[in-house]
């Protein structure tokens, strides 16, 4: 049976990626508005109403408003603002992480954040198995492709090829933060230090981790070990491949993909570790999470559509 797929916000980046992840599918069949009825009210409401699924691609406040508007108990709803993400009442879309059929029976569905799903992927399943304590500070390093920002970004560095480097989030108020706490249960916000790069998209996300002074934290073996086992099987959430002259590359020519690939670095004496995340912040960063949520709550196999 075709269920039908509202996108609101589907002229921005990650709903043009979704779309794209859903042409030719005979399962869903999208919802669409033109230009002049995109941004009228009515015309959001009737749309939103009429779906069986609602994907937001909108800022915060945009995303509330529409799930006000839905007035209906049938449509269920997929989130990929920061809106949600913490909010009761709503599944937290990492379904490796907050289980698969949580997805699958939830009607409020909350995307997460890209850097976030780098960070929990690697953090959550350590602190839950008691290798790593709930109480560190704990640290988070990452670069983006500039892509992640939008529009707005997207202008502003293919109008200056002079820029190298971006960091921002320097007053410590990024909006990833609370979902990257409350998701992997710590006690302490992690310090994030986020950066974009001049590359269309690709992400690294980094957490160093000073094992000996870190009270019960485990060893690397056991740490890759516990992230092995706990993603084993997943098609999505892989374990990469340690690299033989210790560097790992971002590239611009990049084309992305849906996956994300866990590594654990240590030195020789295993006093210190570095947790690394590599994904695409518009795959299972963005776009490519919200189809794999999409697939799970539509009862399809989750990787239909992805770039695996």
């Amino acid at each position: 049976m075709t269920q039908t797929v509202f996108i609101d916000g589907a002229a921005g980046t990650t709903g043009l990626e979704i779309a794209e992840r859903l042409a030719g599918r005979s399962e869903f069949s999208l919802i669409r508005l033109d230009e002049a009825r995109r941004k009228d009210a009515a015309a959001r409401a009737e749309a939103l109403n009429d779906a069986d699924f609602v994907i937001l691609c909108l800022p915060d406040d945009a995303a509330r408003e529409a799930v006000a508007m839905i007035d209906n108990e049938r449509t269920r709803v997929i989130d990929a603002s920061t809106a949600h993400r913490v909010a009761p009442g709503w599944v937290y879309g990492f379904p490796e992480v907050s289980g698969h059929d949580a997805v699958a029976e939830a009607m409020r569905v909350s995307n997460p954040g890209c850097y976030s799903t780098g960070f929990i992927a690697l953090v959550a399943p350590l602190v839950r198995a008691g290798l790593l304590p709930t109480d560190w500070p704990y640290v988070c390093h990452a670069v983006s492709g500039y892509s992640g920002g939008g529009k707005a970004l997207i202008e502003r560095f293919e109008g200056d090829r002079d820029i190298a480097w971006r960091g921002y989030a320097l007053n410590l108020g990024h909006k990833h933060v609370p979902e990257m706490q409350a998701r992997c249960g710590l006690s302490l916000a992690p310090l994030f230090s986020p950066a974009v790069i001049p590359a269309h998209r690709g992400m690294v996300v980094e957490v160093p981790l000073p094992l000996a002074a870190m009270p019960g934290a485990a060893a690397p073996d056991a740490l890759r070990a516990a992230l092995t086992d706990f993603y084993a099987g997943s098609p999505v959430v892989v374990m990469g491949e340690a690299p033989a002259d210790g560097e790992m590359l971002l590239r611009a020519s990049d084309g992305g993909d849906d996956r994300i690939e866990l590594f654990v670095f240590a030195d020789a004496d295993a006093s210190q570790a570095r947790l690394v995340a590599r994904l695409d912040n518009l795959g299972k960063g963005a776009s490519g999470a919200c189809v794999q949520n999409l697939n799970i709550m539509a009862g399809l196999p989750e990787t239909a559509g992805l770039r695996l």
